[in-house]
């Protein structure tokens, strides 16, 4: 085959990024220990306002406070873990323990909507005594110290599944003190107890649309899934598309932990680039190619001849 033109140079590279140099727990961690206060010093005396005043409504919201503690306190310890360095045969750290925190937030909500469900139902059929007063005080208190939790949040990395995670938390508690404070007008205006109940479901789901969201994403990245912003056979065409490059295959795209994509492919190309040294500009090419159009900066790729295709195992499209 007549050797082609030399590749011209192509732009540089990006800089390329390990594990270790994504996202800044430490600041993260800051604003979740400031939450993690705030929620936990209002939860003790919510819960005893519950029991004094009859109110599932109140409960619930407790219960789902409780959630909160647990939830940011994981989100804390998983933060941590995943600032740790990789080493060892955590060749990527720790990092995926954040996803783990999202996913177990994700359960726990859908955990305590259940109980909540089944217990409005309850009352609903069978509605208590309720102190509308008590649960429109808390309820409106509750809401102020969650409106607080969540504007320190809202400067932590929510790009981060474990703080979007922690997050989701705290915004969904905000709204179920509004539909509780409504529900204590309702029952201090009318009477009508049922109105407890009712806010309960709300909050219910709530719980369950925000645990959705956090399991279908934390499943994503578990079950390595490509990333969203990753379209494969765009990805396959980009590739095809470069000069000297006849095909790829075994393509793989997942993401590690938030913020961390990751590809791999086996790029065929033609076999004079190895003689002529053009091989090292192709890779130049291939992930400057990456970081530019697909935003993947940690890439692996594996450059072959033609010739090689009957030699290699285990080959995937």
């Amino acid at each position: 085959m007549p050797d082609r033109d030399p590749l011209p140079q192509g732009p540089a590279a990006p800089a390329r990024h390990g594990p270790a140099d994504v996202g800044a727990p430490g600041a993260d961690v800051r604003y979740l220990v400031a939450a993690l206060g705030l929620i936990s010093s209002f939860m003790v005396g919510e819960v005893v306002a519950a029991v004094a005043s009859g109110s599932l409504a109140l409960l619930a919201d407790a219960g789902h406070m409780i959630t909160d503690v647990g939830a940011l306190g994981a989100s804390i310890w998983a933060a941590r873990l995943a600032a740790r360095p990789a080493g060892g045969r955590w060749t990527y750290g720790l990092k995926r323990a954040e996803i783990l925190s999202a996913a177990g937030n994700g359960v726990m909500l859908v955990m305590i909507a259940a109980v909540i469900v089944v217990e409005a139902v309850s009352r609903l059929v069978r509605p208590p005594s309720v102190a509308g007063s008590v649960v429109l005080a808390v309820a409106l208190a509750g809401a102020a110290v969650n409106v607080a939790a969540t504007a320190v949040l809202a400067r932590a990395n929510r790009t981060s599944l474990n703080v979007r995670g922690a997050f989701a938390h705290i915004v969904t508690d905000l709204y179920a003190f509004g539909g509780t404070a409504v529900a204590g007008l309702v029952i201090v205006s009318t009477g009508w107890s049922r109105a407890d109940s009712v806010a309960s479901l709300l909050v219910a789901a709530l719980m369950a649309r925000t645990a959705r969201g956090l399991l279908r994403d934390a499943g994503r990245i578990l079950l390595q899934g490509a990333p969203e912003q990753v379209s494969l056979p765009e990805v396959r065409a980009h590739i095809t598309g470069l000069e000297h490059v006849l095909g790829v295959h075994d393509l793989h795209a997942w993401t590690v932990t938030s913020n961390l994509p990751t590809l791999s492919a086996h790029v065929v190309v033609e076999d004079h680039c190895f003689a002529s040294g053009h091989a090292p500009q192709i890779l130049d090419s291939l992930q400057a190619c990456l970081g530019e159009h697909f935003d993947v900066e940690h890439s692996t790729f594996q450059l072959e001849p033609a010739s090689h295709a009957a030699h290699e195992q285990g080959r995937h499209p």
